[in-house]
């Protein structure tokens, strides 16, 4: 019978999403792939340390023991060929990480295969690859920053963070903001407050981790999934924020309208296991205190063209 994974959760986290191989990729450039090989046969028993993702990977699979049903699934993706490939299939084990599914392209782009694995979320460090997926709509998808040096888990309910415009949202008001001016923007949202905001690539993502929290048995104020929103809007835009993710039927546990002010303290103060955002400016401080992501914008937007611009400077 077909797998049915509707009501599943399905992460697709490539090897240097989940695990450090920082060291293992600079063996890779300098070497080419028989450098690459020889070395991960030489140590396909030495175990890898965590990634950027690992945290996440590793708490979401317990929420499997708290529910009436598998409620999440993970797929390990990697261009890594079955050979190269064992010694991350040791460390998965050996972490204890109860991960069944594992795509090994041998070096070919794994974009190709989100759509065959049902992926509802897509972890790596590979750019190009993050880029084609969040173009073709297939999933929610995001490029890794390097993992924070002291991060530990304040306890074992899974802690996700988002910014709103451009991520949960669409970037049109993200765009209005940085073509109109600020006034414009928060006259604009105020006088829209009952109007839902256009979904984002991680709309439908935070639909499903609402879903997912009906299987766990704690009714959802203390729910082990927790949820936050730590966005630059601040009032009189802060509503529609809310009253959109209402309209969703989505219910957020926390939620901050920082107004510019810098992000890192309050994800370092909430716990995230992970926060998706947009935008350099907020990731490069984000990323030292917690495992952080970018969620890139399509190639077709007027947000893609304005970073391209920014980087030139």
């Amino acid at each position: 019978m077909p797998v049915d994974l509707s009501a599943i959760l399905v992460i697709g986290v490539s090897t240097r999403a989940l695990f450090n191989l920082e060291k293992e990729n600079e063996v890779f450039d300098k070497e080419g792939i028989e450098g690459f090989r020889k070395y991960q046969l030489e140590n396909e028993d030495e175990l890898l340390e965590p990634g950027t993702a690992f945290h996440l990977v590793q708490s979401l699979l317990q929420l499997n023991k708290q529910a009436d049903k598998q409620i999440v699934e993970v797929v390990v993706m990697s261009r890594n060929s079955p050979e190269t490939g064992v010694r991350v299939l040791n460390s998965i084990k050996k972490h204890n990480l109860n991960i069944t599914r594992v795509a090994l392209s041998g070096g070919e782009p794994l974009a190709p295969y989100i759509d065959a694995f049902d992926i509802d979320l897509f972890l790596s460090k590979d750019e190009k690859d993050v880029q084609t997926v969040i173009d073709s709509k297939a999933c929610a998808a995001a490029t890794i920053y390097a993992p924070p040096t002291t991060f530990n888990p304040k306890d074992n309910r899974v802690k996700i963070a988002f910014d709103a415009d451009a991520v949960l949202f669409s970037a049109e008001s993200e765009i209005r903001n940085k073509t109109e001016g600020l006034d414009a923007f928060h006259k604009y949202e105020s006088e829209h407050e009952d109007d839902p905001l256009n979904e984002g690539p991680f709309a439908t993502l935070i639909k499903k981790l609402s879903k997912i929290q009906e299987h766990l048995p704690i009714r959802i104020e203390l729910s082990p999934i927790r949820i936050a929103i730590v966005t630059a809007r601040n009032a009189p835009s802060h509503m529609r924020v809310i009253k959109t993710l209402r309209k969703w039927g989505v219910y957020v546990d926390e939620a901050y309208f920082m107004g510019g002010l810098p992000k890192d303290k309050v994800l370092e103060a909430f716990g995230a296991h992970i926060f998706f955002d947009d935008q350099d400016a907020h990731l490069q401080s984000a990323s030292k205190k917690v495992p952080s992501e970018k969620v890139p914008y399509t190639s077709d937007s007027p947000m893609k063209e304005k970073e391209k611009k920014q980087k030139k400077k």
